[in-house]
């Protein structure tokens, strides 16, 4: 049977649906009669049987395939052993065990700790009797570890035999049976678990030990956090001598020990600290020096809490000290750098202060300034102005932050839904009382099942090692872990979900929950409310201004709050794969515990209890992904009661309070819930490093951009909500992009009552049918979510707290509502700040109009306004009444937001004064094919500059009709010499045709690709000949990209060299890597990816992990640079435009290219946005790369160079030649964004 793959997952039947979203709001629009219902239910019904028969015979069918080797190197630490220990499998004792002790690659040989042994005389009598208990346990866990890991036979066969023979014993007896029934009974399943192919014996046995010798190998790192992961979690319980076992499980084998840095010991020795056992401390330090490592500074810190704790002598805690400074530290380190918790820092400050009496804490450190070049003007102090305030008052502000906390406290947030309720119907009532009984029942049964299995893993734990799970089951009450999985089951579609899905979500849930329970229990939160409560003086309207950025007085009240760096937690992480097998465990437990009664919906049926989930396989062209589907009794009762309730996550809503801001990668955003700076693949770690290593100070301007986009204020545009709410529940209207209910969806035609007389034409057409029902469903839940969202923060005002992609795309962190959403979205939002419109500000607002009803693209502005001048009677029409007067604004490119506009103008242009009136509205401004004119401007291409408006000119230049028009003179030469496709094509060839083709040839498009849009737009025009489609795409595209090379030379060339760059580069086996003109470091994120295999009771998942220990994918690295690299300076010139609209105090946001602001000062955010363009090209951007590539990847000073390195340095110092044009046209060219 071939392996689970995730992305196979990923493309279940649920997979057009947005992500979480619950299917318990499906409602049944339908007014077909009870016997039309009747007979096309039982259609579906015997369509869903023949399925999934169909499916388990293919699943029969596929079980006897090919054996595949796959990755199981990093399941080391979550193994075969059913949550053993991690490495008992992988890292055996052997012969090996004989060696002296390893020491760690960059680690420094262990001084004497003259501390520890005159600490340890004075306590001799006690730490004998320790000493004594501990080596006599420790000899049994030696030989118990040495019976358990002998190595194998030779003869396979004979190990089978032993195996049998062990199973007899009544402790193997009980451990076999927990490792086949952990989450319950397995005997459900065992038909249905897909079959991994063993990985032969050699691989076996040398791939461990590869492991655990390569030091920086991904896999290495990933099994080092899920045991400092493991220990974290016993300090969190307040468990220490858990702790130490688990410690001392890798730290008595020579080969386990590996995995083990000084933060492991460190952890252990906090989890002591809390507890005032100095002498145990004592201990671990001389574990430390027996393995050959050096104590940190977190080592001391954990020494001096301890004794700061217990009072401990004078002279124990001078020879501490003294021991630290001959380790190279500072006493002012301990404050500076390390991260204290809940009261570590006062007790080490207490025991300083024993030896020290008059010792005062070190001052904050100076700020650091940002020196790029690019920005010295806007951080150079002499400029300053104000931070702009916004219309609250520092009580209002104190108020929207406490209601921001209790939100993110609670988790999760319940709010109606904008769905019309029908009058609840007595069937309804009913469903909801049977609903709430059955949601009662599953409760108890989950939380019993959750409590035998948590009960089974506690005694295993003593019996054979350690359970790897045990102890994430207990970092919640039990009553929360249920609530997570009811969520989940309460979301369920009826159509199913993959278990790789619902598996993320639920150990993600968890992993959440703990990260704000540690950060509540650490007193972190108390932290950030103090400093919070000072912060908003920096935003509110009636406090003294302030000439700091967000970012900077942050710092400064953290700096005088004397907290040093401790607002940030220490990294407690959770490996990907960990979270996997939390989330399956949690999985495999509800579906074993949710039972419902065979007959609760029929009374003749017998009184049986069934499963309410069930475990089934599907197909993806040859891969099988496992689904949890629910039974079709849940799915009938949860319809039938109509709820109109939807439950998010916290963070996917607006904040009500202005984001905390970011001071560094792990800090910002939300007040509670864990936000990174940026956005990472499942499972990718090399972005964070790559940050971590990054100096701060380099980080400062894109912090600052984040933030300033972050702390734009919003609210909701009321008349337009409205109507748009009426539409949707009024079946919807896909002509304006409001999704009609699925009881609008296609059905099939009549077809014969057995299914298996259906002919070929009867099936399909099902197929069809079902395919377009799963899509209105997915779009139609998609905007309830926004507009639920929207209904419920309609009296609010509210903030997107935003982040960014690997490129530095900014990107709002709430997910669904949001103003990069579509058309309806950006319709119902208004910036909460109000600016009076001033002398331009109305045209500004009709331009805007004519540019979203995209009637006059090649007309200049001033057109465009006498247009809108022209047409007012259809402004005021529309505006007043939208849908029942001529609806003017409906048959426009972006017709709500177009229905927004004419509403403001309406306003404004009848109130007294215009240029007074306040308006809230955003006006946008639009890059002209922005990536093309960044190649232009790197290139200085003269004629492409011209095509992209870089130059000024009297109307707008459209690339789009320029290439159309270069195809089309191709095409009638090619006539002319006979070409046949050449002249199918005459009169087909336009501006729309062409233009998705030309704007996605800058983000790298290949031919491939290119030919699909092409067949796409001719298949729209309804003339076109079909049977030359293929044909005509192939030649069109062909043209395309020869047009395209003939009107931007420079473009090509440039595109070429860095494509050829990356493909150099990643044939070495390297990754490509740059830093943007504003500090960013940027590593492109495609490997080779191989599968990891996840062994679980219900089935085997195959995870797929690309990590940086595998090799980098030649073609993605090449494909992807040139589009990344353009995505890299757009993000550049975007966040240089908004720091610099800060300064001159403006209301600022992005979607991507293209700009938003007030009316008023859309002529300054122009000019802005332009000089900044001139100044980032301004920079040797082309010779910058060439140059920190040739420092990266070839390596200076070698006499023999490999021939690819000679190769790739030929290549990169080959910089591509640049043309005449003159950047600073750009200033004076209306066009260039409008």
């Amino acid at each position: 049977m071939s392996l689970l793959r995730l992305r196979a997952a990923l493309l279940g039947p649920a997979r057009l649906r947005g992500a979480g979203i619950p299917w318990s709001v499906l409602r049944n629009y339908s007014s077909a009669s009870a016997t039309e219902k009747a007979r096309r239910n039982a259609i579906c019904e015997r369509t869903e049987l023949l399925e999934v028969l169909k499916a388990r015979v293919k699943q029969l069918q596929a079980s006897n395939v090919p054996e595949v080797t796959v990755n199981k190197v990093e399941l080391a630490p979550l193994g075969n052993d059913k949550y053993q220990d991690p490495l008992r499998k992988s890292a055996a004792p052997g012969p090996a065990e004989e060696e002296p002790a390893p020491r760690g690659r960059d680690e420094s040989p262990a001084r004497p700790s003259s501390w520890v042994e005159k600490l340890k005389k004075e306590m001799y009598i006690r730490q004998l009797k320790v000493e004594r208990k501990l080596s006599i346990a420790a000899s049994q866990l030696a030989l118990e570890g040495q019976t358990k890991a002998k190595p194998k036979g030779k003869a396979k066969t004979k190990a089978k035999a032993k195996a049998k023979k062990s199973l007899k014993s009544p402790k193997a007896k009980v451990a076999a049976a927990w490792s086949q029934s952990h989450a319950g009974p397995q005997g459900v399943y065992a038909r249905g678990k897909p079959r991994v192919a063993a990985v032969k014996e050699g691989a076996k046995a040398q791939r461990p030990r590869r492991v655990l010798e390569d030091k920086d190998s991904s896999q290495y790192k990933i099994l080092q956090q899920t045991i400092q992961s493991n220990l974290e979690c016993f300090l969190f319980l307040q468990q220490p001598e858990e702790a130490e076992r688990f410690l001392l499980l890798y730290h008595r084998s020579p080969v386990k020990r590996r995995l083990l840095n000084v933060n492991a010991y460190n952890i252990v020795m906090r989890s002591w600290a809390r507890k005032g056992h100095l002498q145990r401390i004592s201990r671990l330090f001389s574990m430390l020096e027996s393995v050959g490592l050096r104590p940190s500074l977190d080592s001391y810190a954990a020494a001096l809490e301890c004794m700061g704790r217990d009072q401990s002598s004078t002279k124990a805690i001078w020879r501490c000290v003294q021991q630290l400074k001959n380790d190279g530290f500072h006493v002012d380190d301990l404050f500076q750098k390390c991260l204290f918790e809940e009261d570590e820092k006062e007790k080490v400050l207490r025991a300083i202060r024993i030896v020290q009496p008059n010792y005062q804490l070190p001052p904050p450190p100076n700020p650091q300034t940002c020196k790029t070049s690019l920005l010295q003007d806007f951080y150079s102090k002499e400029k300053m102005v104000s931070y702009p305030k916004l219309d609250f008052s520092v009580q209002e502000l104190q108020e929207r932050f406490q209601q921001q906390l209790e939100m993110e406290l609670d988790n999760t947030v319940t709010i109606e839904s904008v769905e019309s309720t029908k009058p609840l119907t007595p069937q309804a009532i009913k469903a909801r009382k049977l609903l709430a009984t059955l949601r009662s029942q599953w409760r108890d049964s989950i939380l019993q099942a959750l409590q035998r299995s948590k009960n089974s893993m506690s005694k295993l734990k003593t019996a054979s090692g350690y359970n790897i799970l045990y102890p994430y089951l207990c970092l919640l009450p039990d009553e929360e872990y249920v609530d997570i999985m009811l969520q989940i089951l309460n979301t369920l579609s009826p159509q199913g979900e993959s278990l790789a899905v619902l598996a993320r979500e639920l150990g993600s849930k968890v992993y959440n929950r703990y990260i704000t329970q540690r950060k509540l229990r650490s007193r972190q939160l108390e932290k950030v409310r103090e400093v919070y409560g000072d912060y908003i003086h920096l935003l509110a309207k009636d406090s003294q201004p302030n000439e700091y950025l967000p970012r900077e007085y942050w710092e400064k009240l953290v700096g005088e709050a004397g907290f040093g760096p401790s607002l940030n937690l220490k990294d407690c992480s959770w490996p990907y794969m960990l979270v996997m097998r939390l989330g399956m465990h949690m999985l495999e437990l509800l579906v074993h515990a949710v039972k419902v009664p065979r007959n609760v919906l029929n009374p003749r049926l017998e009184p049986k209890l069934i499963p309410v989930l069930y475990h089934i396989y599907s197909f993806r062209s040859s891969w099988q992904v496992g689904l949890i589907k629910p039974h079709p009794i849940f799915s009938q009762i949860v319809s039938d009661a109509a709820e109109t309730l939807l439950t998010f996550n916290s963070s996917a809503l607006p904040m009500l309070c202005p984001p905390v801001p970011w001071t560094s990668p792990h800090f910002g955003a939300f007040v509670l819930n864990d936000t990174k700076l940026m956005r990472l693949v499942d499972g990718a770690v090399q972005h964070q490093l790559l940050l971590e290593q990054c100096p701060l100070v380099n980080l400062h301007p894109v912090l600052d951009a984040l933030n300033q986009l972050g702390n734009c204020a919003w609210k909701i545009n009321q008349p337009v909500l409205d109507i748009i709410i009426s539409i949707f529940n009024d079946k919807g209207n896909e002509k304006l992009d409001i999704p009609p209910p699925i009881s609008e969806a296609p059905r099939p035609s009549a077809a014969p009552s057995n299914s298996s007389t259906w002919n070929k034409s009867q099936k399909h057409e099902l197929l069809l049918c079902k395919k377009k029902t799963a899509e209105m469903h997915s779009l139609r839940m998609d905007a309830l979510y926004k507009l639920s969202i929207a209904n419920y923060v309609r009296d609010k005002v509210f903030w997107f707290p935003h982040n960014m992609d690997f490129r530095g795309r900014t990107y709002p962190c709430p997910p669904y509502f949001n103003h990069l959403g579509n058309d309806v979205t950006r319709a119902i939002l208004l910036f909460a700040e109000g600016r009076p419109l001033g002398p331009k500000g109305l045209d500004w607002l009709k331009i805007h109009l004519i540019n979203l009803t995209g009637l006059k693209k090649k007309d200049a502005l001033q057109e465009r306004l006498e247009y809108a001048n022209e047409i007012m009677e259809e402004i005021l029409d529309s505006a007043d009444r939208p849908l029942t007067g001529r609806k003017w604004w409906m048959n426009t490119d972006e017709p709500w937001q177009a229905l927004a506009c004419c509403m403001e103008i309406a306003k404004a242009s009848r109130s007294p004064d215009p240029a007074a009136y306040i308006s809230h509205f955003p006006v946008h401004q639009d890059g002209s094919c922005n990536g093309l004119q960044h190649y232009a401007a790197l290139g200085r291409d003269l004629i492409g500059a011209i095509s992209v408006n870089l130059m000024p000119c009297n109307v707008p230049q459209d690339v789009y009709s320029a290439v159309a028009q270069q195809v089309e003179e191709f095409r009638k030469k090619d006539a002319e010499q006979g070409v046949k496709i050449a002249r199918v094509l005459q009169g087909f060839i336009s501006r729309k045709v062409v233009k998705q083709t030309v704007m996605t040839v800058v983000y790298g498009v290949t031919r491939y690709g290119g030919r699909l849009q092409m067949e796409k737009r001719l298949k729209e025009i309804d003339e076109f000949p079909e049977e030359y489609l293929w044909e005509a795409s192939h030649y069109l595209v062909k043209q395309v990209f020869n047009g395209i090379k003939e009107m931007f030379s420079a473009t090509r060339d440039i595109q070429n060299w860095l494509t050829e760059s990356a493909k150099l580069i990643a044939q070495s086996g390297r990754t490509v890597e740059w830093v943007t003109p504003l500090g960013l470091p940027i590593v492109q994120p495609y490997y080779r990816s191989r599968s990891t295999v996840l062994n679980c009771s219900m089935q085997n998942l195959s995870v797929k992990n690309s990590n940086s220990s595998q090799k980098p994918d030649t073609v993605k690295q090449k494909n992807a640079f040139p589009p990344n690299f353009i995505h890299s300076l757009d993000s550049t010139h975007m966040m240089l435009t908004a720091l610099h609209c800060l300064r001159q105090g403006l209301t600022f946001v992005s979607v991507h290219d293209c700009y938003w602001t007030h009316a008023l000062t859309v002529d300054i955010m122009n000019q802005i946005c332009r000089q900044q363009f001139v100044a980032l090209h301004s920079e040797k951007i082309l010779q910058d790369l060439s140059e920190f590539m040739l420092e990266k990847y070839c390596s200076p000073g070698r006499e023999t160079r490999a021939l690819w390195q000679k190769k790739l340095m030929e290549q990169l110092s080959n910089v591509p030649k640049t043309g005449e044009f003159s950047l600073k046209k750009v200033m004076d060219s209306t066009y260039f964004f409008s």
